[in-house]
């Protein structure tokens, strides 16, 4: 009985680390909960690898899964609002992913002893989130840098490490607090040396918290943005994508949009900004500059000789040759024909060819189906952010936008303002600040939207670079260069809003480098799997 009753005190400890990492999470504001956050899941593992018990890794990985799952539901339920069976699929997924890294962990250290054993868990961990943000099954909203989101005063050195370093900072205090409280709850050593235990273990945590803060606290209260000033107008039409958006006419939608910038727009503003999948109708590339919605809003930009407007819209591509077909294009209805669908951005200025860029990083099962021959049996319970269903296209490298005077910005759709390794291409191409524009009105009124806000915040600092995020519903707004947000808009209002951002041609080292942690840890994991596979194989002759 007793052996039962353990199991399930411990799965309580597990389901610990997943309240705690849930509490910590960007709009809670217990935020330093997560430098403990993995200290019950460590504490598990420990006492199961000193058991002597049968079958203890697989009740083990139950105790992982368990924590990881419940960490998972508390901070993106959300998702249920656009796909109900696709959440519990892309829940579990990533919770047993987590699930795996803690029980690689696991074996390792019985392995090889808990100096490379803990070791071992930063690397596995930090290489799954930079897998994580480079496959076809990409989940970023996780990262445990992500958790600093709403504190940009702790983590200016972003513009050096991306917000892996904020996973790595945040695992190693993990590491350290578990060991000592170790030393706290275990009497079988010396009582001298368990002092001295406490007493570094206790200096080099205050250090490695204190040392990164006050850097950052530092750079924070120096810093002033860089660069050009440029006058930016953004409009929140809020319109229902559930049901209005597909129900009203393409005139209405385009002349709120026009409506409420005319509230703001002046002879000095530079770029207007509205939402994705903004424009009413689905338009087709080769004939967009006779599209009759294009054609209005052109006829607008033309009261505005300085204006660039850039607004997001659905765009069709069609290939008259077959062989110039794309993986994720589709029969045309009656043709031999065949054509891509593009969650697109639209530059529009004076006297400048309608530039587009196309949606690179898509969400999986919501715009794409990832590795679509294990997973195509899911396709009906995906649901397309702007209207239609199938896999999107995409465009595989960043395009910059120019504008009318030649400057860069860099156009992010949604979901890509997560990916700093992504956008950093943008940056090296002399990108000078940041437009986001996105539809958060697919996740209702939750904690979904304020979290994608957050991030953007962490790019603002990644590269140095002022932000203009246009949203159809709350949150729009700008963000400064070290991660201020100002003019924020409300949720479920229309709204439009006047600013200035700071163009600049800085490159940070983060921009230059990308996730070099990722990659470093990701090559150090491949090789520590390789060299124990190897080990297990030679043990078979």
């Amino acid at each position: 009985m007793s052996k039962y009753r353990n199991s399930f005190l411990l799965s309580g400890v597990a389901a610990l680390s997943g309240i705690l990492l849930w509490l910590a999470w960007p709009d809670h504001g217990f935020t330093p909960l997560i430098f403990i956050a993995f200290v019950p899941l460590l504490f598990c593992e420990h006492v199961y690898s000193r058991s002597k018990e049968k079958n203890n890794g697989r009740k083990l990985f139950g105790k992982f899964f368990i924590g990881m799952l419940l960490w998972n539901i508390l901070t993106t339920w959300w998702i249920y609002f656009s796909s109900d069976v696709g959440s519990f699929v892309a829940i579990g997924l990533n919770s047993l992913f987590m699930a795996v890294v803690w029980y690689l962990f696991y074996r390792v250290k019985k392995s090889q002893g808990p100096a490379i054993g803990y070791s071992s868990f930063v690397l596995f961990w930090i290489a799954f989130e930079y897998l994580h943000l480079n496959w076809e099954i990409s989940w970023p909203w996780l990262t445990l840098g992500n958790a600093f989101a709403t504190h940009p005063e702790w983590i200016q050195w972003y513009e050096y490490t991306g917000a892996l370093g904020g996973s790595l900072w945040i695992l190693i205090i993990n590491l350290l607090v578990f060991q000592l409280a170790k030393n706290f709850w275990y009497r079988d050593l010396l009582l001298r040396l368990r002092k001295i235990n406490i007493l570094l273990l206790s200096l080099l945590i205050f250090i490695l918290l204190a040392g990164p803060t006050i850097f950052s606290l530092y750079i924070y209260y120096e810093h002033k943005d860089k660069g050009i000033e440029t006058e930016v107008a953004i409009v929140q039409p809020n319109i229902d994508p559930y049901n209005e958006k597909f129900s009203g006419t393409g005139d209405e939608q385009l002349n709120k949009i026009l409506r409420l910038s005319s509230t703001v727009l002046d002879t000095n503003t530079e770029y207007l900004l509205a939402p994705e999948t903004a424009m009413p109708d689905g338009i087709w590339e080769d004939r967009i500059e006779v599209d009759k919605s294009v054609l209005s809003l052109r006829r607008y930009v033309d009261h505005f000789p300085k204006l660039n407007v850039i607004i997001g819209l659905t765009s069709f591509k069609q290939y008259n040759d077959s062989s110039k077909r794309t993986v994720t294009s589709r029969k045309m209805n009656g043709s031999e024909n065949y054509f891509d669908v593009f969650n697109a951005a639209m530059l529009m200025g004076d006297a400048l060819p309608i530039q587009l860029y196309h949606k690179s990083k898509l969400v999986p099962g919501v715009e794409k189906m990832p590795y679509p021959k294990i997973f195509g049996f899911l396709e009906n319970y995906a649901i397309e952010l702007g209207g239609t269903s199938g896999s999107l296209g995409t465009q595989p490298y960043r395009t910059n936008f120019v504008a009318t005077d030649g400057s860069k910005v860099a156009p992010a759709i949604c979901y890509e303002s997560i990916y700093g390794d992504f956008m950093s291409g943008y940056m090296r191409d002399s990108a000078q600040f940041i437009a986001v524009i996105t539809n958060d009105g697919w996740w209702e009124n939750t904690p979904g939207y304020r979290q994608h806000m957050n991030y953007a915040r962490i790019l603002a600092i990644e590269f140095r670079k002022s932000i203009a995020r246009s949203a159809n519903t709350g949150i729009s707004c700008f963000i400064n260069q070290r991660g201020d947000v100002s003019q924020p808009t409300q949720w479920w209002v229309e709204d439009a809003i006047h600013g200035k951002v700071y163009r600049n041609k800085t490159v940070t080292f983060y921009a230059r480098n990308g996730d070099f942690i990722g990659f470093i840890c990701a090559f150090l994991t491949c090789s520590i799997l390789l060299y124990f596979g190897f080990k297990r194989i030679l043990h078979l002759f």
